[in-house]
């Protein structure tokens, strides 16, 4: 920042240490005042990445909804993911990949469908005419969705049951297609064609949470995005954070930098305000509230 700023350049040492003041500050109000308001959110997305510090691996995990912002750093377990302080407490929606980590929450789960349909799409290129069930299932998901946003523009809360068994009634469908076709066959194409068929059949509710609540999104992209920045911070540091100290502190650090983003506020204003009165903390969910 102060390079953009002022052309001043810092010492990694510094900017370390800066994070760290910063961090230490965020710990008192900001990471408590989060981790009570997040678990009231309706609906809440989860994600995680790797990071590398120390010359080991180690996870990054974020809770977020649109306006706010929490990440933290440890291993992959749900005990991991506990440590948060979030997720334990949520019992509203979940937006999540298929990590089997999340399975123990007390939240309803939903799958986001941008990871299904890049499953579908790997089985329906390899094998077009073979694996039609998958093009198949991949357009029911896509019409849902179209559906679902039709009827909130509508000013509605749930689709019209009519539509709402047609997509049962396709998605249902495509499976048997795909037990169908890929019934006896020992290709390593069709092995995992059942894989992903008994995926879908475990999990329907949650594959199609979002056509049945109409708060539910499609996508975990929320999540994504906010923990993208990891992914980049890491490759302008040499592939890794020196310290896992370091790694814990930058999670914190851009937690705080996103929540005052999405909230209109501009990053070195929240910086300026946290090492002067203290640090900024959102009002609430949303702005609206």
């Amino acid at each position: 920042m102060l390079d953009a700023l002022a052309g001043i350049r810092v010492s990694t040492g510094f900017m370390a240490s800066v994070r760290g003041r910063a961090a230490a500050l965020l710990e008192t109000e900001f990471l408590p005042h989060l981790q009570t308001l997040l678990p009231t959110a309706g609906v809440l997305h989860a994600d995680e990445t790797t990071g590398r510090a120390a010359g080991e691996l180690a996870y990054v995990h974020v809770a977020c909804t649109e306006y706010l912002t929490l990440m933290h750093v440890g291993g992959r377990g749900s005990d991991d993911i506990d440590a948060g302080g979030v997720l334990p407490e949520f019992t509203g929606t979940l937006m999540r990949d298929g990590y089997a980590g999340y399975a123990h929450l007390p939240a309803v789960h939903a799958w986001c469908a941008a990871h299904l349909l890049r499953d579908l799409r790997a089985l329906s290129d390899a094998d077009p005419l073979g694996q039609l069930w998958a093009q198949a299932m991949a357009d029911t998901l896509l019409e849902a969705n179209q559906a679902a946003h039709q009827a909130r523009a509508g000013g509605g809360d749930q689709l019209d049951p009519v539509v709402l068994t047609q997509i049962r009634n396709h998605y249902l469908g495509a499976l048997a297609k795909g037990r169908t076709d890929n019934h006896g066959h020992r290709s390593t194409l069709a092995a995992q064609a059942r894989r992903l068929i008994r995926r879908f059949t475990r999990y329907e509710d949650m594959i199609l949470r979002f056509a049945v609540d109409l708060t539910v999104p499609f996508t975990n992209n929320c999540a994504e995005r906010a923990i993208r920045p990891v992914k980049v911070q890491q490759r302008t540091s040499g592939g890794a954070w020196r310290t896992l100290q370091g790694l814990i502190d930058f999670a914190l650090v851009h937690s705080y930098l996103d929540t005052a983003t999405k909230w209109g506020i501009d990053k070195l204003q929240a910086l300026r305000q946290l090492f002067t009165t203290g640090a900024w903390l959102p009002p609430a969910l949303t702005p609206a509230e």
